[in-house]
């Protein structure tokens, strides 16, 4: 498998969030541009990213001086202060930076800033506290994430009664409608593995399907 798109990436705010979102992109390989109007955490900052500036967001001016438009992706991980994040947007909206990722805490800041122009808002609070809702209510998942009306994404260790059987004899795509997407085993991940690779007793699997079939596979480990 080739490695992905490089793409250019700006994150504005270098908080915990976007910190660690900007050193996750960095360390994927994309180019990734960190931003941030305090000098402490710009400081921080540049002992992990190898590009960051110290500016004012909200000034449309400075924004253009670093050529925010020719950024792939930019990300406003401001949190703590929605009316920069606020003004932010409108600036980059203004300017026509072809995709804007908002960081927010409410769904009422949220619809704001959809309505200002962001392409996307993230939650990461309450999305967490969503996913693990949802974890707490499997009993086993290591992870859940809602796929949409009906359907789910689950993470779970490979229960002792499939340990040493191959996928076609786990009867999970026949007896539970579900698909296995990954397997990790140690340091590596299988992704989609063929229907005669077996499970171990440390691999953990992630599974697609029916969100009612995965509440009955967990029930029955």
């Amino acid at each position: 498998m080739g490695r992905p798109h490089r793409q250019e990436f700006a994150v504005i705010g270098l908080g915990r969030f976007g910190m660690s979102l900007a050193v996750s992109l960095a360390k994927s390989g994309h180019n990734v541009l960190g931003i941030d109007k305090d000098k402490t955490l710009v400081q921080r900052a540049a002992q992990e990213l190898t590009r960051v500036v110290m500016l004012d967001s909200t000034d449309e001016q400075a924004l253009k001086a670093v050529d925010i438009t020719s950024f792939d992706q930019v990300v406003v991980a401001i949190g703590s202060d929605f009316e920069s994040n606020l003004l932010t947007t409108a600036v980059l909206k203004d300017l026509g930076v072809k995709s804007i990722v908002c960081k927010t805490t409410t769904k009422r800041q949220r619809d704001i800033l959809l309505r200002m122009g962001a392409d996307r808002v993230v939650l990461p609070e309450y999305e967490a506290g969503q996913r693990l809702a949802r974890s707490l209510m499997v009993p086993g998942a290591l992870d859940m994430l809602d796929l949409g009306p009906g359907y789910s994404v689950v993470e779970v260790r490979v229960p002792q009664n499939l340990v040493g059987q191959t996928l076609v004899d786990s009867d999970l795509r026949r007896g539970f409608n579900l698909i296995v997407l990954a397997v990790r085993r140690a340091n590596e991940t299988v992704v989609v593995p063929q229907a005669r690779f077996t499970l171990s007793a440390d691999d953990t699997m992630v599974l697609v399907g029916p969100t009612e079939n995965i509440h009955r596979f967990m029930e029955v480990l």
